[in-house]
């Protein structure tokens, strides 16, 4: 009976060593034992990477992460009229909740054999590295305190009046997972000889190779969740009278076609801000020490003014953003690629915006060389404008003239603005007279090669922009 168990044992221990066996050894090592054990052992990162997903399936796993906890929720908000009597609230928000733990990571398995067919591992192995542990889950916000409107006939019955609207706490954030380590090698190096030839001829030779394992890595410990920020404390916003506000529209949007022949309201609770709320409620109170109270109420109107020839509804796609400021002011914010020529008209509580011209921006360079004629003074360039635009516009120019020598462009032999009165608007068409400018005799012959650089700035009201037009050839009779 003892025989018998003894003779199991072996065989367990045996099996044991087999099986957990990492693949390192030729015939003077018969197994490479992979231990799974803590610890981040600096390794020879380059071999590590080359060899990683050859010998083994599957690295250790990371971790999950884990989930973010929920925001609280904000606290009520409560209208009161103040008469004196005693009465409480409390607005308080509510705490964010708790962000989850990060997963730990996974081990990897550390039980396998790479051999040929003869039992030697004639390469160099990886041993698998341990999974990262999941990032802890963020907490979630405290949730804001709640907003009291009291409408009021004497400031004193305020103190009447206990409120509680203190902002939620914020979860806290999870804990980050652990990471598995990463498996370890037994054995670190192996020598494995090769032959070559037949034994005992002047052809055989044979060489001896060392072979390394290579440690896993530990994996990384997850990070931990950020805590949740502490909800804000309410407000208190004051109104003398009984009288209910009504609801302010102090900005609008709308296209073209949508204000042409209509008057656009807009109206704005204007509100004081001041400090010392919680002087002016009962003994107890918490809430923001800044409060807003209500000053007047601004109503104006807004009126387009279509007088561009093109219809409007060639700009439909075209919209105008309206603002009314606590000045009592309509503040227009126009498109940026539609170029305007506007005035603007108030007529009492009336704001009236007058378009005179429209453009498109992509109309607004459309400018091409249509002529590059004459020699000497009589030298000119025609410059036409394709989008038809120039009547509306205002245009100014500057050249660059440059002359060839010897199969290049030399540095310019001339740049400057060109004057007023040496260009000719003909409608849409520009006529340069560049033989009137200082530009060098040489450079205004016939079969002179030139390169010529024009800049044309154009404007419209406060727009502006630059177009290059260049032009490269000779001189002609």
């Amino acid at each position: 009976m003892f025989k018998l168990i003894l003779k199991k044992l072996s065989f367990l221990l045996v099996f044991g060593l087999l099986v957990n066996g990492l693949p390192a050894s030729a015939s003077e090592f018969d197994t490479l034992l992979c231990l799974e054990k803590s610890g981040k052992i600096a390794r020879d990162s380059k071999h590590r990477d080359r060899h990683k997903r050859r010998y083994y399936d599957n690295q250790g796993s990371n971790g999950s992460d884990g989930r973010s906890g929920r925001n609280g929720r904000s606290g009520r908000n409560t209208t009161v009229f103040a008469d004196g009597l005693p009465v409480s609230f409390d607005l308080s928000g509510r705490d964010g909740e708790d962000g989850e733990d990060g997963e730990d990571g996974h081990r990897s398995r550390c039980r396998r054999r790479y051999r040929d067919e003869k039992g030697n591992v004639k390469r160099d192995v990886q041993a698998p590295d341990g999974g990262d542990g999941g990032r802890g889950g963020k907490g979630g916000n405290g949730g804001n305190g709640g907003l009291l409107t009291v409408y009021y006939k004497n400031i004193t019955d305020l103190k009447s009046i206990l409120v509680r609207s203190e902002g939620g706490e914020g979860g806290g954030g999870g804990r980050g997972g652990y990471g598995a380590p990463g498996c370890r090698c037994r054995r670190r190096s192996w020598t494995i000889e090769s032959c070559t030839g037949k034994k005992g001829t002047s052809n055989y030779k044979c060489k001896k190779r060392r072979y390394r394992c290579y440690h896993g890595s530990d994996g990384r410990d997850g990070s931990d969740g950020r805590d949740g920020n502490r909800g804000s404390l309410g407000s208190l916003s004051l109104i003398k009278g009984k009288k209910q506000l009504a609801a302010d529209n102090p900005q609008v949007e709308l296209r073209f076609s949508e204000l042409q022949g209509k008057s656009i309201g807009l109206s704005k609770n204007r509100w004081i801000v001041r400090r010392g709320a919680v002087s002016l409620l009962a003994t107890g109170s918490v809430i923001a020490d800044e409060y807003r109270e209500f000053d007047k109420r601004i109503e104006r109107d807004f009126q387009l003014i279509w007088q561009e020839k093109q219809p409007i509804t060639s700009f439909k796609e075209a919209t105008l953003k309206l603002n009314l400021n606590d000045r009592g002011k309509i503040e227009v914010n126009f498109p940026k690629k539609l170029w305007l020529d506007i005035s603007k008209n108030q007529e009492g509580n009336l704001t009236k915006l007058v378009v005179n011209n429209a453009i498109l921006e992509e109309d607004v360079t459309q400018l091409r060389v249509s002529d590059f004629a004459g020699n000497g003074k009589n030298l000119t360039m025609s410059i036409v404008d394709l989008a038809r635009k120039s009547e509306i516009l205002k245009t100014r120019f500057r050249v660059t003239y440059e002359i060839e020598t010897e199969d290049s462009f030399g540095d310019s032999e001339y740049e400057a603005d060109i004057p007023p009165e040496l260009v000719t608007q003909d409608y849409n068409r520009f006529i340069l007279a560049l033989g009137k400018l200082p530009i060098p005799e040489e450079g205004l012959r016939v079969g002179t090669k030139v390169r010529v650089k024009v800049e044309a700035i154009r404007s419209l009201g406060k727009r502006s922009i630059k177009q290059n037009i260049n032009w490269n050839g000779r001189v002609r009779k």
